[in-house]
């Protein structure tokens, strides 16, 4: 099909700060956006052109916002099936149905990657107690299980270290399908951010490295401070899988790097993803630019960087817990950007927005950005 040129109109289901950042990249090279959710002044929706505030389910609105836009993208995958077929039947869905429907869903985007040849930690398929009980047999504790659908920041994940606590644990995710991952050693934990257009043509911007806090992404880092062939051996696995499930759009592989420099995967995200905030400041073309490029069908763009290194911190509902954050001492040190998502309401645990810094290397990107946030705090 030809390109969607800007002028169009580009519709984004889900209606949070990716979406919002999508909205922005898009409107920048002349495109209209409408976004949908059940939520109204939304991130997208302030910066959108038009928001549509209804349930996901409700799919004779879906079909009416389907037929108002050239192309829909998403800024979650925990989008109903039936939603994504009545957005496919008006109009061009980017990345896929198929491609969500593997992502949404943690066994089966375990065996893809496994049919792909791609590295997995130990995993167990848990539809009941006994597969439970089997699987801590067979992986050992330290164990993670993990409900098999929406989990994202560490909800829906119980840590299980002994064999007793295996009952508790599954009546914590709500006795329902999951996965029981054997826990890996790892050195660190590292994403790599990769753009695939519908000609085929993928781009990256190399391995970034990621620190959690409370099992929320606290700090990335690019590059990552990882042994150059394991780096490419990062890069090689998030294009194998990109390839694989045949993206249009953005693919975010999250992997852990063993002390012995091999790298395994984690999950995937197909979107834009949290640690590639960095590249709106740090990359000539962003992740949020490239996701559009490929959902239109345009050439990607450039990852060139602006800065030998960079990083981001993420501001929490906590940061508000004195008051509201001191922003102009953040923003008196240099090169220190601010990226807030127009959440009104700041909750312990809720991403409310980022900082941004780029360096001459990575552990002076990542001392900047931590001093940064460190004087929003009204002492």
């Amino acid at each position: 099909m030809p390109p969607i040129l800007p002028g169009a109109t580009i519709g984004v289901l889900g209606s949070g700060q990716l979406g919002r950042m999508f909205a922005i990249a898009a409107r920048r090279l002349g495109y209209r956006v409408h976004t949908y959710s059940p939520d109204q002044d939304s991130p997208t929706g302030q910066v959108a052109d038009h928001e549509v505030a209804a349930p996901y389910d409700d799919l004779a609105a879906v079909a009416a916002f389907a037929r108002e836009v050239a192309a829909v993208t998403f800024e979650f995958e925990n989008v109903p099936s039936r939603t994504v077929e009545a957005l496919g039947n008006s109009t061009v869905v980017r990345p896929s149905g198929h491609v969500l429907h593997v992502t949404q869903h943690r066994v089966r985007e375990k065996q893809f990657l496994v049919s792909a040849g791609i590295p997995v930690a130990p995993f167990a398929v848990v539809l009941d107690t006994n597969d439970l009980i089997d699987g801590v047999s067979r992986l050992g504790l330290p164990a993670i299980l993990k409900t098999a659908s929406f989990g994202y920041d560490g909800k829906g994940q119980v840590r299980i270290a002994r064999p007793a606590d295996a009952a508790a644990a599954w009546a914590a995710i709500g006795s329902q399908p999951a996965v029981l991952e054997q826990v890996v050693d790892f050195l660190c934990e590292v994403s790599v951010v990769v753009a695939r257009g519908a000609d085929g043509a993928m781009v990256d911007y190399g391995a970034i490295e990621n620190s959690h806090r409370r099992h929320i992404l606290d700090v990335s880092v690019w590059p990552a401070r990882v042994a150059a062939d394991t780096a490419a051996k990062a890069v090689a696995l998030a294009r194998t899988a990109c390839e694989a499930l045949d993206v249009v759009g953005v693919l975010c592989v999250e992997m852990f790097v063993t002390r012995d420099g091999d790298v395994i995967v984690n999950e995937l995200a197909p979107r834009p993803h949290n640690s590639g905030h960095l590249t709106i400041d740090a990359h000539v073309t962003c992740q949020f630019e490239q996701q559009l490029r490929a959902v239109c069908g345009l050439p990607l763009g450039t990852t060139a960087a602006r800065a030998p290194a960079a990083a981001m911190a993420n501001l929490l509902g906590d940061e508000w817990s004195r008051g509201e954050p001191d922003w102009a001492a953040a923003l008196a040190l240099p090169g220190v950007k601010l990226h807030l998502y127009g959440k009104v309401e700041a909750r312990p645990g809720r991403k409310m927005g980022h900082l941004t810094v780029t360096a001459d290397d990575p552990d002076g990107a990542e001392a900047l950005v931590q001093e940064a946030r460190r004087r929003l705090a009204r002492l």
